[in-house]
């Protein structure tokens, strides 16, 4: 029984890490925010990651959270909390039939169409058809673990799945609430930074930081702002798996957009 217990735990937070860093490096900073450069592989294993966490195509995530920059806090914006209220920030915008109008994946998302892979996982835009594909391949990847591992490995798995799978909608709520986290820069929106939320999304709960500086791939700015994403990204760079990462603070790109507005950052 308790190599059992081990076995879980063990399977259960090396899924959590994989599958959250395949969101926060893979889906975000990377397909999103292209903050960074790799090879086609390396990018694959955390895109793949993050898909296995039931995160949708690549490409209406990517879609999405361009959109949600792009629209902050406004009529337009996909999941704003501060307009929409909570629950539809948090799950209910998921349920559209399909792309809002003024959401273009063709458009916004033009760099990710050109790839074979992530074009069959969007399912030609149908929202419907891209979810039940994920979906599929989700439970399809759990039974190839059973049947090679076990049903201890697999359960562990698919828990860790299902737990990452929730962590970005509770961001786009609780990082959307002023009250809840407090910001390092004035940005014209209600993102906070919240240290809880960093800690179980290895660092992209410093979400005021982030929407000051989307194109970076660093997060957390101060000193005790730990933001393990990008700590990873870092070592990627140092043995060679980075060619090229934004990871200065504040970029000369930036900086006169939001000079007159920005707080100490320690």
């Amino acid at each position: 029984m308790p190599s059992i217990i081990i076995i879980f735990i063990v399977t259960f937070m090396l899924s959590y890490a994989w599958h959250m860093v395949g969101i926060t490096i893979g889906y975000h900073r990377l397909l999103s925010h292209r903050s960074f450069r790799c090879q086609k592989l390396i990018e694959y294993f955390w895109v793949l990651g993050g898909y296995l966490a039931f995160q949708g195509s690549p490409i209406w995530w990517a879609a999405m959270h361009r959109a949600h920059h792009r629209y902050t806090d406004s009529p337009f914006d996909p999941h704003s909390p501060r307009l929409s209220g909570w629950k539809y920030a948090y799950y209910g915008w998921i349920k559209e039939p399909g792309y809002p109008e003024h959401i273009s994946p063709t458009i916004q998302c033009r760099d990710l169409t050109k790839d074979s892979l992530y074009k069959w996982l969007e399912q030609g835009g149908d929202w419907r058809k891209a979810h039940k594909l994920c979906f599929r391949l989700g439970i399809a990847y759990r039974i190839a673990l059973i049947l090679c591992f076990g049903w201890v490995v697999a359960i562990a798995e698919f828990t860790a799945a299902l737990i990452v799978q929730h962590i970005p909608l509770l961001l786009n709520v609780v990082c959307h609430i002023p009250k809840l986290g407090y910001k390092n820069y004035f940005t014209p929106d209600g993102s906070v930074n919240v240290w809880w939320v960093a800690m179980l999304t290895f660092g992209e709960g410093w979400h005021n930081n982030h929407h000051a500086f989307p194109g970076s791939a660093r997060s957390g700015l101060r000193r005790f702002e730990i933001d393990p994403s990008w700590l990873t990204l870092r070592l990627m760079k140092l043995v060679g798996l980075v060619s090229w990462m934004r990871e200065e603070s504040i970029s000369s790109k930036y900086k006169p957009a939001i000079e007159k507005t920005l707080t100490s950052v320690g």
